[in-house]
């Protein structure tokens, strides 16, 4: 089962990885100055994971691999990692769909 890990930056700013059952992490979030709106984010994620075209496949500058999840907004709720293949990034956009809903929350700021 997958789990959300919430950390606080050097800079004072909370964010969020969701990490696999295996423990990798499959998304990273921005950073929030709230933990209110970091929670928000998190459950963002889960509503907006199951929606494909919320997923924003890209391509880097040296050609790698990654994704966006936006938000209905349009805003950019959290980012994949680099993946060296189209096909590694899309079995990592159908790990969020698989994990983000019934993922745990881990709070590591308290």
């Amino acid at each position: 089962m997958g789990k959300f890990v919430i950390t606080k930056r050097k800079n004072g700013e909370f964010q969020f990885n969701l990490n696999a059952g295996n423990g990798q992490v499959i998304l990273t979030s921005e950073g929030y100055v709230a933990k209110a709106s970091c929670e928000n984010g998190i459950e963002s994620v889960r509503k907006n994971s199951q929606d494909d075209s919320k997923f924003d496949k890209k391509s880097s500058t040296n050609g790698k691999a990654y994704f966006n999840l936006k938000a209905t907004n349009g805003q950019i709720i959290g980012s994949s990692q680099m993946y060296e293949s189209e096909a590694s990034r899309d079995n990592g956009i159908a790990s969020v769909k698989n994990n983000a809903p019934d993922a745990t929350v881990d709070d590591q700021t308290v």
